[in-house]
């Protein structure tokens, strides 16, 4: 599948999306930031928040020195709040034993608080070049397809996806290119659920050559939010980012009041999680505010 290098890469210059952390001058660390901005969250969501959090800390040692809760703050409603904790621990840890320097090197990387398999292969690729394997979820159906004939990737990922995007990648400077283009491909063109098959620009797909054939695999679950316990936790949050001093727990009980199981249940993991804390006299705060 020679062609498919040249094929993607020319499409991607003509086509990418104008995406903040993707412009000239964008730093290892804003790259790093915006990697863990959109884990499950999408694009249009994350965009204003991440360019108001680089503006406001363009370096790990500025977004260090800022409190737990000044950070879950600038974090807003981008969800999964324990995110914005580990982003801040990352930060610390690159502030002070890095010389806040973000590594180039996936091994170092994956040593970061909060920094996974996925996030330490994208730095690496897309911040300093290096050819490594990038696979994310649209990745994965991209090569499901495209190589292997198949409408979705396996129900989840494995070392055997790192190898396929490995023989895929050129022995040549445009290797994280054609990295980032796999990744576009899958955002844009070769979706989940409605595929603009007609749009692609690879000359050759497996999955196109066998007629398009249907998963065999059990239908996904669509993921609901309403009613769960992230929206209760995200309710909480919401009364205490917008509080300046600690709140009490009637301030907290009006937010979700159909279950109150629930209710505390929520707020008990975010003690746990160590975003919120309580007072000696009871109240309720976010991280370093209580």
């Amino acid at each position: 599948m020679t062609d498919i290098v040249p094929q993607l890469v020319d499409w991607y210059r003509r086509e990418q999306r104008d995406l903040p952390w993707r412009r000239p001058g964008v730093t290892p660390w804003q790259i790093l930031v915006s990697e863990f901005m959109l884990q499950q969250t999408p694009v249009a969501r994350v965009e204003p928040v991440w360019l108001a959090w680089v503006e406001r800390w363009p370096t790990p040692s500025a977004t260090a020195a800022a409190s737990p809760a000044d950070v879950l703050r600038a974090w807003g409603k981008l969800g999964y709040p324990r995110r914005a904790k580990r982003l801040h621990e990352c930060a610390t840890v690159i502030a002070t034993e890095h010389d806040d320097v973000v590594p180039s090197d996936v091994d170092t990387l994956l040593s970061l608080p909060g920094v996974g398999q996925y996030t330490a292969r994208a730095v690496a690729c897309f911040a300093y070049g290096r050819r490594v394997p990038v696979v994310d979820t649209n990745v994965r159906r991209v090569v499901a397809r495209v190589v292997h004939g198949r409408a979705d990737a396996a129900p989840s990922a494995s070392a055997r996806d790192l190898a396929d995007v490995e023989a895929l990648l050129p022995d040549d400077e445009t290797a994280p290119e054609f990295s980032i283009a796999l990744m576009e491909l899958g955002a844009v063109v070769c979706t989940a659920r409605s595929p603009r098959c007609g749009l692609c620009p690879l000359s050759t797909c497996a999955w196109r050559s066998l007629g398009f054939p249907a998963s065999t695999g059990p239908a996904k679950r669509v993921q609901r939010y309403a009613g769960t316990d992230r929206q209760v936790r995200g309710r909480l949050l919401d009364v205490l980012r917008a509080s300046d001093s600690p709140v009490t727990k009637a301030e907290l009980d009006v937010v979700w009041l159909t279950d109150t199981a629930q209710r505390d249940r929520a707020l008990d993991s975010l003690l746990v999680d160590g975003l919120v804390e309580q007072t000696d006299d009871g109240r309720f705060a976010l991280a370093g505010e209580g």
